[in-house]
């Protein structure tokens, strides 16, 4: 085995200077460094990294918390998180938490035994009282779905607006009873999309119904549950615009299956923009996020945050665009 000491003494100088030349130091002279590379790449040496994380009380590793991996809004995101943690040194370890509070704690807990840098919450079920906790002393941003009563810096889009947007595209294309599918309230952009809703109802002259919304879980099923309850209805919706394409692409099946029509009878529109929605029949009309550049930047956030605990890291609200397509095209 190769040892730092066998570098040294084959290119004649101390431990010392191999090590300021592996840790990139401008220290050393450049005919030295250059003669130190050239020895670490004859013996093929390479360095305890562990060993060396240890001294310098890091681990170079990154966790992404989030509620379960198998959910396609999250794999752009991860692949920006991914992306720039690696330019960085850093490795990024993906955290399924299935909103189990113990698993959460077993997460948290890395980063309290030093095995991890930092922590990426994507979670919109995360235990709020144990974020903000864990964040007094450790680098944490929020991503996506945040809370603003933790002092905490957050990503995410103007979820409000998008809502609005949304709902004024049905309106613009002539729907005048457009329901509203949504997640569990207690989420933030679930309530701000639903007051994005509301909003340009009102601005149209069109009544709120609360027969035509609907609060639930963020899934396939539950987007199939909701379109049946809406669609029995005695005065049924034209339009719905639901929160996830996840949803919608449970809506959208269940239309079908009831012999009714995508957007003749019944106008589409999703959120998020995840790979299927293009891929559906009829292809899905849906708010883009920008999922890959939120993953970035939450990632150059974190490390700026690790690499400087004690400065200050503005929140990201970044923009957000409406893909016309075939569920909201005659």
């Amino acid at each position: 085995m190769i040892t730092i000491e066998k570098v040294a003494k084959e290119a004649g100088v101390s431990v010392a200077t191999v090590s300021r030349v592996l840790n990139k130091s401008n220290s050393v002279a450049t005919k030295t460094r250059i003669k130190v590379e050239e020895v670490i790449k004859r013996l093929n040496y390479e360095p305890n990294m562990l060993g060396r994380n240890l001294r310098r009380s890091e681990s170079r590793m990154i966790l992404a918390l989030l509620p379960s991996i198998s959910n396609p809004f999250y794999t752009l995101i991860i692949d920006g998180i991914e992306d720039v943690a690696r330019k960085s040194g850093y490795s990024v370890l993906l955290c399924q938490t299935d909103s189990n509070p113990e698993r959460e704690t077993v997460y948290f807990n890395m980063l309290k035994h030093r095995l991890a840098d930092g922590l990426i919450s994507l979670d919109p079920t995360v235990d709020i009282e144990l974020l903000r906790d864990v964040a007094k002393n450790y680098p944490i941003i929020q991503s996506c779905e945040f809370s603003e009563e933790l002092d905490i810096p957050y990503v995410t889009i103007d979820n409000f607006t998008a809502g609005y947007k949304a709902v004024k595209h049905l309106i613009s294309i002539g729907r005048k009873k457009i329901a509203l599918v949504n997640s569990d309230k207690k989420f933030m952009y679930a309530r701000l999309r639903h007051e994005g809703y509301e909003k340009a109802l009102d601005e149209a002259g069109i009544e709120y119904r609360a027969e035509y919304v609907i609060n639930g879980e963020n899934d396939f099923e539950s987007g199939q549950r909701a379109m049946r309850q809406l669609l029995e209805l005695e005065d049924k919706p034209d339009a719905v615009f639901l929160v996830s394409d996840i949803l919608a692409i449970g809506a959208i099946k269940t239309i079908k299956e009831s012999g009714l029509t995508v957007p003749d009878d019944i106008a589409i529109v999703g959120f998020d923009n995840i790979q299927f929605a293009n891929m559906m029949n009829p292809s899905i009309t849906t708010i883009a996020q920008p999922m890959y550049e939120i993953g970035c930047q939450s990632c150059r956030m974190l490390i700026e945050k690790i690499q400087n605990k004690e400065k200050h890291i503005d929140n990201t609200v970044m923009d957000f665009e409406l893909i016309i397509r075939e569920s909201t095209m005659k």
